[in-house]
């Protein structure tokens, strides 16, 4: 079976928990880090710094490397132009905050791509537009969950 991570969506959802996961399991860093930052009290945030560290000492922690984050950039700028295509030249505002979960997004995707690990998100339109740019495997949440 190949390697899998979960986009944040997934977790927060569906309530994984992360401290029961397959060995083909891999935990995104920029996930993680999305999950301290929103943790709900500082004993939360702990429980993910534990995981942080069991994690990278298991070796199945995704951490993007300098090129990925180059890469990141390369598709952020493409997927800003083609939006502005869309609209005749004129770039629409994302929503609040929108432009920094997709650059999260494109992190995670690139950094998958890197392990050969398919993402399986509920966010699949902004993973399908990632994926013309970034030759990533990912699975929606419905589907993996329905195996």
């Amino acid at each position: 079976m190949p390697y899998f991570t979960y986009d944040t969506s997934v977790i927060i959802s569906r309530k994984v928990d992360l401290r029961d996961m397959p060995p083909t399991f891999l935990l995104s860093s920029v996930v993680l880090m999305e999950l301290a930052a929103g943790a709900i009290d500082v004993s939360q945030r702990k429980v993910f710094e534990q995981l942080f560290l069991q994690y990278q000492k298991d070796k199945s922690l995704i951490v993007p490397t300098e090129d990925d984050w180059l890469i990141a950039a390369k598709i952020l700028f493409l997927l800003t132009h083609a939006r502005k295509r869309l609209h005749r030249g004129k770039l629409q505002r994302l929503a609040s905050g929108a432009s920094q979960r997709l650059a999260l997004d494109v992190l995670i995707a690139v950094s998958a791509r890197r392990w050969k690990a398919q993402v399986v998100t509920e966010n699949w339109t902004d993973f399908k537009a990632i994926q013309r740019y970034c030759n990533t495997t990912i699975v929606k949440a419905a589907s993996f969950f329905s195996k």
